[in-house]
């Protein structure tokens, strides 16, 4: 699965940003999205690796682990 993080505009016109949707493709993706968002306008669309995500994630244990030894 991949993941996607849209911005769109709503029928009633207000801004919406950084709505990550897991998906097997980019058209899976955007029925969820249509789903929740009726008849809105997509303005940008970008796919997120989930690698990085875990890495960044394994960061964070990392600096975890080095502050619970500290301790």
């Amino acid at each position: 699965m991949n993941k996607f993080d849209f911005s769109l505009t709503t029928r009633g016109g207000q801004k919406v940003e950084g709505i990550r949707i897991l998906g097997n493709d980019l058209q899976d993706a955007e029925r969820k999205l249509r789903q929740m968002y009726l008849n809105c306008e997509i303005t940008k669309c970008e796919t997120i690796s989930l690698d990085k995500e875990v890495s960044q994630s394994a960061d964070i244990e990392g600096i975890l682990t080095l502050i619970s030894k500290r301790s």
